[in-house]
């Protein structure tokens, strides 16, 4: 797994609309320093990272980042209280 993820990873999830305009433009500086497309190992790791809400949009660029890597990276419908954000990914790729 390249640095860049490692970095973005170690964060954990996107912060909520709540935080400061600072943290969000930290994340997304995290995340425009990964390179594409993702490897499916980083894909996975990267599911894990989708906060409450869509963070100003950073959300969605993690959710496009992921989709550069294979899919599907869900192979299973996501339980019904399951973050929007998987749902989705799950949805895009088809859902299978």
């Amino acid at each position: 797994m390249r640095a860049e993820v490692r970095t973005f990873l170690a964060d954990g999830p996107l912060p909520d609309w709540d935080a400061s305009e600072e943290d969000i433009d930290r994340r997304a500086r995290q995340l425009d320093a990964i390179s594409k497309p993702v490897t499916g190992e980083e894909a996975r790791a990267l599911v894990s990272c989708f906060g409450p809400d869509d963070c100003y949009g950073v959300a969605w660029t993690l959710l496009h980042l992921i989709e550069t890597g294979p899919n599907p990276v869900l192979t299973h419908r996501p339980a019904p209280d399951a973050n929007e954000w998987h749902q989705r990914l799950y949805d895009r790729a088809g859902g299978l």
